[in-house]
């Protein structure tokens, strides 16, 4: 991790870097877009689409030297960047809140939330979110501490998903899985010992799928706070699979079984 992608939630301005990551920015939360910076001498349609909806939002677009780029991004910044204030970082209120709201507002689409214990690698939980805005979930809930927020590479792979799906940052996970089962919320914690297999279980109620940590899994007071263990069956050499790819088979049974 470089020392861009601390592991501190921040809401302060910073660079977000790459097109996927600019436009998507750019059509879901322009207002937040401070200024925009384009490489000199690129001139295709991709960028030219960026530009337009740039002009259209009247947002300031200043031309740079390759060079001055690569001194903003930690990563592939493919010509273009744009100075964003923070993505949609929020707290517990707006979770339960949320809950309170949902049910009104969509009758036939219970809670479908995904906790995140641990997730520090900026890749996966870019990839994480991203897989979470396409099932449809409607919060990401991460712990304040031992947690990557949302940075410019998370924002990046994670193609727009870090605009559309709210990040709850709470400061006691525990707490938060007792509160959200207390508001009829099914927990669903993904762990390799666990008897069950994803596919066995009913997920079509209001469910909190819980992922644990790149290496270590679930911690002892978050497994001992989930309702069911579910774990994906593995059939070759390897033990485990990257959080992110493990997230998105069990979110999307969980949309399989819901259609």
């Amino acid at each position: 991790m470089s020392k861009k992608e601390t592991t501190k939630v921040s809401s302060d301005c910073e660079w977000l870097f790459g097109l996927h990551a600019v436009q998507a920015v750019l059509k879901t939360s322009g207002s937040k877009v401070q200024e925009l910076r384009v490489q000199k001498g690129r001139d295709d349609q991709r960028l030219k689409k960026i530009l337009n909806m740039a002009e259209g939002q009247s947002i300031p677009v200043t031309w740079v030297l390759r060079s001055d780029l690569d001194a903003l991004a930690s990563g592939r910044h493919q010509g273009v960047a744009v100075l964003c204030r923070g993505a949609g970082v929020q707290d517990e209120n707006f979770l339960f809140e949320l809950l309170q709201e949902l049910p009104s507002k969509e009758p036939e689409c219970p809670p479908f939330l995904l906790v995140l214990d641990g997730v520090t690698d900026p890749h996966n939980l870019g990839a994480c979110m991203r897989s979470a805005d396409a099932a449809g979930v409607q919060v990401v809930i991460v712990p304040k501490d031992n947690s990557v927020g949302i940075t410019p590479t998370v924002q990046k792979v994670a193609c727009g998903a870090a605009e559309t799906v709210p990040l709850v940052v709470v400061t006691n996970l525990s707490r938060t899985l007792k509160q959200l089962q207390d508001q009829g919320v099914w927990i669903v914690g993904a762990a390799g010992e666990a008897e069950n297999l994803v596919y066995e279980m009913d997920l079509t109620g209001p469910m909190a799928l819980v992922m644990g940590a790149e290496e270590k899994g679930l911690r002892r007071l978050t497994r001992e706070n989930c309702d069911l263990l579910v774990r994906l069956p593995m059939m070759g050499a390897v033990s485990s699979l990257n959080v992110s790819v493990a997230t998105g088979v069990c979110l999307f049974e969980a949309v399989r079984q819901r259609r």
